[in-house]
């Protein structure tokens, strides 16, 4: 939308003989809601085929009924509507959608303040001295339930029926829970789908860890239509590899490399672990199969007879790596998982 001419600023100035800068905002706010006025009314002969004034089309079956009188919230302030209505009770204008009292915005910016975890009446003076609109902390509690619903929905949405590898692990939050800020535990549970797409399949909120809690997750997927995963890559969740034989029998569990590499250096002598956690790092950070192999057994002969090393067996299967990048929070954070051996 392009800024007005400078000669019509000035002509503007000249007819309202503006004082101060609330005169200004008044202008403003009667000029919206002409604008508003107009375009209700603009919506409603597209609406009927035919404009205010004129006389139906013959093969027109509704006419005009009247108004119905709609305060709506603006950045300028509330502003006063009469909402057209028509005979048949069709006409539901875009405008203003006829269960909308806002059109500055505001709950979306209210969802969004919310999400970054103020309360109730923290928003409620962040949006007046912004905006200088009153927003009660009951309605911003009204307006946070409104989402309700499509969370809900989202969160029962039909899924794929193969996973190749399905992720689970928690999050941490501090949540507010009548008047106390507790920490709570986001169970969140990311699937790659055959064509490698990451998916946040779901999230579970729990008081405790159980084989229980995470049967419910399970068979939750499973209702929403997952039928076989390949690899479960999880962080030692409790509960969770009995569930997880108990729903998805036929599925691997792997743990985080890092959770290994932690029990495995357990065998390590003290004096050994520095220069061995340097190279084992030559192993998982491979390019491919092939050189993580080379290293593996290169760090196996001159293992100095590491306990460890002198076990470890030729891999059953291939190396894999995935780079799990978590769009969990707004930062980045990596789990390196490989397939079992």
């Amino acid at each position: 939308m392009g800024v007005l001419p400078k000669e019509v600023v000035r002509e503007i100035i000249k007819e309202n003989n503006f004082q101060t800068p609330q005169e200004i905002m008044k202008f403003l706010k009667d000029s919206f809601k002409d604008i508003l006025q107009e375009m209700l009314e603009a919506e409603m002969d597209v609406h009927l085929g035919y404009s205010k004034g004129k006389k139906p089309p013959a093969n027109s079956h509704n006419t005009r009924n009247g108004y119905s009188s709609k305060t709506v919230r603006s950045e300028l302030g509330p502003v006063e509507l009469n909402i057209p209505r028509d005979r048949k009770g069709e006409y539901n204008p875009k405008i203003v959608p006829k269960y909308s009292r806002d059109v500055s915005g505001i709950e979306e910016k209210v969802i969004s303040l919310y999400a970054k975890g103020m309360s109730t009446r923290d928003i409620h003076e962040q949006i007046k001295e912004l905006y200088g609109v009153e927003v009660s902390a009951e309605l911003v509690s009204k307006i946070t339930e409104g989402i309700v619903p499509e969370i809900k929905e989202w969160q029962n949405r039909p899924l794929e029926k193969v996973y190749p590898f399905i992720f689970m692990d928690a999050i941490h939050y501090k949540v507010r829970d009548e008047g106390q800020v507790n920490k709570r535990a986001a169970y969140v549970v990311v699937g790659i789908d055959l064509e490698g797409y990451k998916d946040i399949l779901g999230i579970w909120i729990g008081d405790n860890e159980s084989a229980k809690f995470w049967l419910g997750v399970l068979n939750d997927l499973k209702n929403r239509g997952v039928e076989d995963v390949l690899i479960f890559c999880l962080d030692g969740l409790t509960g969770l590899e009995e569930a997880i034989e108990a729903v998805y029998p036929k599925a691997e569990v792997q743990r985080c490399i890092i959770h290994q590499l932690r029990n495995s250096f357990k065998y390590v002598s003290y004096k050994d672990l520095k220069e061995f956690t340097k190279d084992f790092k030559s192993v998982y950070t491979a390019p491919n199969d092939e050189t993580a192999l080379e290293m593996l057994y290169e760090l196996k002969k001159n293992g100095r007879k590491n306990t460890l090393m002198h076990s470890a067996k030729e891999p059953k299967a291939p190396i894999h790596k995935i780079i799990y990048t978590s769009f969990l929070d707004s930062i980045n954070y990596y789990r390196w998982y490989h397939y079992p051996q």
